[in-house]
């Protein structure tokens, strides 16, 4: 049992610290940011981001990787380094910060999460992670349009800045790895007020699927009402939801919003809540049975 827990939490170091300035260099991090850094590890992206001379906050679950991270950086006064979950951190109220980080993937949806809903996210974040979910939450131009991308869009930007080697970890990973880059809207294009029903318009939109997207919002759009929005927004009238961009959801988001009436918004509100629900309770019976 001892051995499958390791291996669960285990992560691939990156080898060379040239690569690290790299892309650190590829982040534009300067001497006057504030950069949070998940799980530093043994050190090697802490380096290159002090040399930048930027204030660093690395926070390290494990401890005795936390024993001697905290002594190799004893002399520098820019960096404090915690001993925590980063997942129970309080991350900056108000103060403008950047994240950099080499995380553990079996974390990745709930670290981008927790960036993605605070109250104040950080300006930009860097996280290398397995590419597979980069495309899962970047969506188009890397993969369609999943659920996950098309919650973020509104208030954040993400793209692909760098593809690794392999090589370029230990232990060698059996998947590829690139950095992510989420960059937060300077502008949000759904108001802070709608921000919940968007949400719910797009869990409702996704968890109502049935053989194409007209079917699955037939209780919310008319046949006529779905027809024009397919032709002004410019996609097939039996398309299924991830056959949509970003933009064409935003469209349909923006008619609903005008157009529809309250007794139909009232069938999407609360989606988001609920589906949430559904997957917490098939988490329980999963954990029950194991």
């Amino acid at each position: 049992m001892k051995n499958k827990i390791q291996i669960k939490h285990s992560q691939n170091f990156l080898k060379s610290p040239k690569l690290v300035e790299k892309l650190v260099r590829l982040a534009k991090i300067r001497s006057n940011d504030l950069v949070y850094e998940i799980g530093p590890g043994k050190g090697i992206i802490t380096d290159q981001l002090l040399r930048t001379g930027a204030r660093v906050v690395a926070i390290e679950k494990d401890e005795r990787l936390f024993q001697k991270i905290k002594q190799k950086f004893q002399r520098d006064s820019r960096i404090k380094i915690f001993y925590g979950d980063f997942l129970k951190w309080n991350l900056p109220k108000r103060e403008r910060y950047k994240i950099f980080s080499n995380i553990p993937f079996n974390l990745t949806a709930q670290i981008i999460g927790k960036i993605t809903s605070a109250v104040n996210p950080p300006e930009e974040s860097y996280l290398i992670i397995q590419e597979e979910a980069a495309k899962r939450f970047a969506g188009l131009p890397y993969s369609k349009e999943k659920q996950y991308s098309l919650l973020l869009k509104p208030w954040f930007e993400m793209r692909i800045l760098y593809r690794f080697k392999a090589t370029d970890f230990y232990p060698v990973p059996k998947v590829n790895i690139v950095l992510l880059k989420i960059r937060k809207r300077e502008k949000p294009l759904v108001e802070k007020k709608n921000s919940q029903l968007y949400r719910d318009f797009i869990v409702y939109g996704f968890n109502h699927w049935k053989p194409s997207l007209k079917k699955g919002l037939k209780k919310i759009f008319s046949y006529q009402q779905f027809s024009r929005l397919a032709r002004d927004l410019r996609f097939d009238i039996a398309a299924q939801p991830t056959d949509l961009t970003f933009e064409q959801w935003l469209g349909l988001f923006k008619y609903f919003l005008v157009n529809i009436g309250e007794n139909k918004k009232f069938l999407v509100k609360g989606a988001e809540r609920w589906l949430r629900k559904q997957q917490s309770r098939l988490q329980k019976i999963h954990r029950t049975r194991l």
